[in-house]
C-alpha cells in the first residue's frame, strides 16, 4: 500500500468516526479497542497482533511490524427509563420510554511502519462516545407538577422538557504513536492523543432554573470541541511464554463547549478522562493464549462527569458556583471505575483463530444520581465477547467479534422530590443491556 493510498484510508476512518454516534460499555469507553481484542474482553495491554497500541499500549507497536487495520464494529445499545410512585397530588409525573437510535457504525482504524528494526511509527483512530440517548416526548401530561418546573406549556418529556430528550456525545481520537525497543525484549512507546468530540442535548428546559445560563443549557444543536493529551506505555517479554505490559493516559484537555456553558461545569469543560492499563499475556501452549487486563477510568476528574447531581441543592440555595455551568457545577456524579478483562485465544489450524473473553466494570451511577443519568444510563457492568480471525491464502485477516453486555439497571429516588414539600414525586429506574458485532480486515505490509 503506498503513502497517499494509506493516508485516504486514514482521513476516511477519521472522517467517518466524527460523523458516528456511539455508546461505549465501560462507563463511556468501549470494551476493546481492536477487533481482536474486542473478541477476548478487551485484553490486549500485552498483545502484539494488531495496530491498536496507540489505544491500547504505545510500546507494543515496534512488536507488530509494518501493518495496516481497518473495521466496523455494529453496536446495539438498550436504553429505558422510568418514573413510578409519584403522588395524584402532584399532578402525577409518571412514566417511561424507550430510547430510539439503537443501531450504530463505530469504524477504527491502525496503521504501523517499522522505521527501523528497534523503532516504529504508527496511528490508531478510536471513538468513545457513551452519553447518547434518543426518547420520545410526551409522556407527562400538561396538568401534572412538571408546570412547576418548566414554564412551557405541556405534554413534557421524562424530565418535564419539550419534546424529545435525550443527549448525542462523539469522541473521537487520532494517536500518532511511536514506539522503541530498549533492548530484544523490551520496548518503550508514546502517543501523543488528538481529540475531537461532538455533543447535542435536548428537552432539558426544565432545567433552566438550575443553570448559570438558560439560554446554553439545551437544544443548542451540536457544538464541536478539540484537544490535546498523552499515551505511554511498556512493554516487555519476560520469557518465550509470558508477555507484560503496562500503559498511562493523560487527560485529554478540550476546548469548551460554549453552545452549552450553561450545561457543563466550568463554563463547557468536558475533559477525556485519566486512565490506566497494566496486562499480561501467556501462551500455555502453542496454540492456547490468555491475556488478562486491568483498567482503571478516572471519571471523577472531570467536573461535567464527576460531580455529584446534587449540587444542584446548593444552586437552588443561591450557590451560582453549584449551577450547572458553574466553577463547580453539577455534573452527572459518575464514580471512577475498575475494569477487568480476560481473554483466551485459540489457534485451531493455521488458518483459523478462535477467540472468546469476559469484562466486568464497577458501575459508575449511584442512585443518588438516578434523574439526571435518564439523559445517559452507562450501567452495563458483564461483558461477554467471542470472536475469530480467518487467514486468507493471500494473507489477508478477517476478524470477526461479538459482544452482549447483560442488561443491567440503577433504581432511585427522584431528584424532583426535593421541590414536592414532602409529596412523593417517586422513583427512577435507568436500565440497559448491548450488543454488538463487528468485522474487520487486517494484513502485513
Amino acid at each position: 500500500m503506498n503513502r497517499k493510498t494509506t493516508l485516504a484510508a486514514l482521513a476516511l476512518a477519521a472522517g467517518a468516526l466524527i460523523a458516528a454516534p456511539s455508546m461505549a460499555t465501560d462507563g463511556y469507553f468501549q470494551h476493546g479497542y481492536g477487533l481482536k481484542a474486542k473478541g477476548m474482553g478487551g485484553a490486549a495491554t500485552a498483545m502484539t497482533d494488531d495496530a491498536f497500541g496507540g489505544a491500547n499500549n504505545p510500546a507494543t507497536m515496534v512488536f507488530v511490524g509494518d501493518r495496516l487495520d481497518i473495521g466496523v464494529d455494529f453496536f446495539s445499545p438498550r436504553r429505558s427509563a422510568e418514573r413510578s410512585g409519584s403522588s395524584p397530588l402532584l399532578g402525577p409525573i409518571d412514566g417511561s420510554a424507550d430510547s430510539d437510535s439503537n443501531l450504530f457504525a463505530i469504524p477504527e482504524f491502525g496503521y504501523n511502519k517499522l522505521l527501523k528494526p528497534d523503532l516504529s511509527l504508527g496511528v490508531s483512530v478510536y471513538g468513545n462516545g457513551g452519553m447518547n440517548t434518543d426518547y420520545p416526548g410526551g409522556q407527562i401530561p400538561s396538568a401534572s407538577a412538571c408546570a412547576g418546573f418548566n414554564t412551557n406549556p405541556g405534554p413534557y418529556n421524562l424530565l418535564c422538557g419539550n419534546g424529545r430528550l435525550g443527549v448525542d456525545l462523539t469522541q473521537l481520537v487520532i494517536a500518532p504513536t511511536l514506539s522503541y525497543k530498549l533492548t530484544e525484549n523490551q520496548s518503550i512507546g508514546v502517543a501523543p492523543l488528538l481529540g475531537v468530540q461532538r455533543f447535542a442535548l435536548e428537552g432539558a428546559q426544565a432545567f433552566g432554573g438550575f443553570s448559570n445560563s438558560p439560554s446554553n443549557l439545551t437544544n443548542q444543536g451540536y457544538d464541536t470541541s478539540y484537544g490535546y493529551g498523552a499515551r505511554v506505555g511498556w512493554y516487555g517479554r519476560v520469557s518465550d511464554a509470558l508477555s507484560l505490559g503496562a500503559a498511562y493516559s493523560t487527560k485529554v484537555y478540550m476546548t469548551k463547549f460554549d453552545k452549552y456553558k450553561g450545561l457543563f461545569a466550568d463554563q463547557g469543560d468536558f475533559d477525556m478522562p485519566e486512565n490506566y492499563n497494566a496486562g499480561l499475556a501467556y501462551r500455555i501452549t502453542q496454540k492456547v493464549t490468555i491475556a488478562a487486563d486491568y483498567q482503571r477510568i478516572n471519571y471523577s476528574g472531570v467536573k461535567a462527569v464527576g460531580n455529584p447531581s446534587s449540587l444542584l441543592l446548593s444552586c437552588a440555595g443561591g450557590n451560582s458556583a453549584a449551577c450547572l455551568g458553574g466553577s463547580d457545577g453539577a455534573g452527572f456524579g459518575w464514580s471512577d471505575v475498575n475494569v477487568w478483562k480476560l481473554g483466551v485465544e485459540y489457534q485451531y489450524s493455521e488458518r483459523l483463530t478462535l477467540r472468546g473473553g469476559y469484562n466486568h466494570t464497577d458501575n459508575p451511577i449511584q442512585a443518588k444520581d438516578v434523574t439526571i443519568n435518564i439523559l445517559a444510563p452507562g450501567v452495563v457492568q458483564d461483558h461477554a465477547t467471542l470472536g475469530m480471525t480467518y487467514v486468507t491464502r493471500g494473507g489477508g485477516e478477517w476478524t470477526l467479534a461479538y459482544m452482549h453486555a447483560f442488561q443491567n439497571s440503577v433504581t432511585g429516588p427522584s431528584f424532583f422530590n426535593n421541590f414536592t414539600g414532602g409529596t412523593p414525586a417517586g422513583n427512577e429506574t435507568i436500565k440497559m443491556d448491548q450488543n454488538a458485532i463487528g468485522i474487520a480486515y487486517g494484513m502485513k505490509l
